[in-house]
Order: structure tokens, then C-alpha cells, then sequence
């Protein structure tokens, strides 16, 4: 993987190669016949990456296509003038930077763990492989470049929202994608810290906004994290309706 330098060793020279159970949680790899699956599994590595770490930084050459088994990571850039551009969060479950391996150039953004996380990779020449021969393969990668498109338009238009509830409720529908996210289910372990590190916000507007959603029967805040229970609803929603004192046992 990517030399990283900001913390001891390596990346690369820390990871190992991945065990049964996390082959089996990776989406596409069980759609691989076995040729396909051997060449993976001699190829993929695992490596426990450090808060505040980086995974993937700006002009550095692409080497791996990369997916997180446990953790949280944000993908974000910084302007010109210096400002941090997020452009999404990366809960378990999500590969991503399919587009950067498939056109072989430098990364375009950085890809900072913000807790203790599990990444997995595999190399461009692997990906490049897989695409020559798997279907399956190629529908995964297109159908991931396709969902992201959307994903990207969609934190295009959150950036624009002034309204801290909505903000907190696009930013959540986000994560809770099944397709790109398949990892995070219904329960999305995050802090308020973190979330509100996400969508540009203080830890106290994201606990009011939580609040308002969860008033609404959207979500539920639970110890160490937030359960979707209308995800469509959470999607859409428009404006906020609810107000009340901020929950209990919510996550700080």
C-alpha cells in the first residue's frame, strides 16, 4: 500500500494478508469464480490504520484500490486558500477511488482516518486483471462509479444547505447507502464528534439536529452510534418540524 510516513512504519510494511472472514465480507469478492478469487487472495492486504492517518494524499500515484472493513474514513481535498473541502465520509463496507485506478493518475484527494480503522487493497495491476476477464467484476465497478456520481451531485447540493437539521439528515442518508456502504446496515457507529467533523458542523448543532430527526421517528440515537429507521424519509427530508431537549445517551 501507499508509503505513509506520519505515524512509524509504513502502511505497506504493517499490513498482512486478509483472514477467511474478511474475504467473505467484501461485496464483490464472492461474485470472483475461483481463478479469480486466488489471484485476490494472494494479492489483498489488510492494515490497521492510526487516527489522523492517510490512506490515500493528493498527487501521490495511484498503487491501490482500497476498501474499508472497520473504521471510519474521510475523503476531502483543500483548496487553494487552504480550506478543507469533505467530500464524503467512508463507513465499513465501501471501496472506493475506482475511478483514479481506472485511469491510472494521481489521487485528487486525501482519504483520512478519522478512528482507528481496518483497510484493505488491492494492487492496479490486480484491478486492471479483474476487469479484463470478470463480469461480475466490471458491473460491481460500474455500478459503484454510477452510485458515486449520484453521491457526489447529492453532497454538492448539502454543501449549499444552511439549515443545520437538514444538513445532518442528507449527510446521513449518504452513509446509510446499501450499495456503496453495505457494511453499516442499520447502526452507523459514529460520534457526534465525528459526524459533525463530516458535514462542517459543531458537535452541539449535530446533537440538536439528531434530536429533531430522532423526534421525527427518522432516526435513533443509540450508545456509540445512530440507527436509520426511515431511510427514505431521511432522504428527503425537506423541512424541520420537531423541536425537544436533546437525547439521551447520545454518542459524544
Amino acid at each position: 500500500m501507499e508509503p505513509v510516513h506520519d505515524r512509524g512504519r509504513p502502511l505497506v510494511s504493517r499490513s498482512r494478508a486478509a483472514t477467511a472472514a474478511e474475504l467473505a465480507g467484501i461485496p464483490w469478492y464472492t461474485q470472483l469464480d475461483a481463478q479469480e478469487r486466488d489471484r485476490v487472495r494472494a494479492d489483498l492486504r489488510v492494515v490497521r490504520v492510526e487516527p489522523g492517518e492517510i490512506v490515500c494524499r493528493v498527487g501521490r500515484p495511484v498503487t491501490y484500490w482500497f476498501g474499508l472493513i472497520d473504521g471510519l474514513l474521510k475523503m476531502s481535498n483543500d483548496s487553494a486558500e487552504g480550506l478543507p473541502i469533505t467530500f464524503t465520509g467512508l463507513p465499513p463496507g465501501g471501496w472506493f477511488g475506482e475511478g483514479t485506478v481506472l485511469k491510472h493518475e494521481a489521487y485528487r484527494y486525501n482519504v483520512q482516518a478519522l478512528r482507528r480503522s481496518l483497510v484493505a487493497g488491492i494492487t492496479v495491476a490486480t484491478f486492471d486483471w479483474l476487469l479484463d476477464r470478470s463480469i461480475a467484476f466490471n458491473r460491481f465497478v460500474m455500478n459503484q462509479l454510477n452510485e458515486r456520481l449520484g453521491q457526489f451531485i447529492a453532497a454538492r447540493e448539502i454543501d449549499r444547505l444552511s439549515d443545520p437539521e437538514l444538513r445532518v439528515a442528507r449527510s446521513l442518508g449518504a452513509l446509510f447507502h446499501p450499495v456503496l456502504y453495505p457494511g453499516v446496515g442499520s447502526l452507523l457507529h459514529i460520534t457526534q464528534h465525528e459526524l459533525g467533523y463530516l458535514v462542517g458542523l459543531s458537535r452541539q448543532r449535530v446533537n440538536a439536529a439528531l434530536h429533531a430527526l430522532q423526534a421525527e421517528g427518522l432516526i435513533r440515537v443509540e450508545y456509540g452510534g445512530v440507527r436509520v429507521l426511515d431511510l427514505d424519509g431521511l432522504r428527503g427530508h425537506t423541512v424541520p418540524r420537531l423541536t425537544a431537549p436533546p437525547p439521551q445517551g447520545a454518542s459524544r
